[in-house]
C-alpha cells in the first residue's frame, strides 16, 4: 500500500509542476483537474488503509468541488460568463 501512495504523491508533484510551467492556460486547468482526481484516489486509498470511512465523504465532496472547478475556470478561459 506504500508504493501506491508514494506514486501517487510522485503524480502530484508532476502536476505540480504543470500547473507552475504549464506554457498555456488550458494546460494548467488539465493539471488541475486531475491534481484533483489524483486528491480523490489518495483520500480512497485513505480509507481502504485505515478502515475510516471519513475519508470517502471527503473524497466525494472533493470530486464535486473539483468538477465544479474545472467547469468555471474553463468558462473563464474561454471568456464567457457563469451565466451562459
Amino acid at each position: 500500500m506504500i508504493t501506491y501512495i508514494y506514486i501517487l504523491l510522485l503524480t502530484c508533484f508532476l502536476c505540480l509542476y504543470r500547473m507552475a510551467v504549464g506554457p498555456t492556460p488550458p494546460d494548467r486547468t488539465v493539471a488541475m483537474d486531475i491534481l484533483g482526481t489524483i486528491l480523490v484516489g489518495f483520500c480512497a486509498l485513505m480509507t481502504v488503509i485505515t478502515d475510516q470511512d471519513w475519508y470517502l465523504n471527503i473524497a466525494i465532496s472533493w470530486a464535486l468541488l473539483s468538477f465544479v472547478g474545472t467547469l468555471a475556470v474553463a468558462k473563464f478561459i474561454e471568456g464567457r460568463g457563469l451565466h451562459e
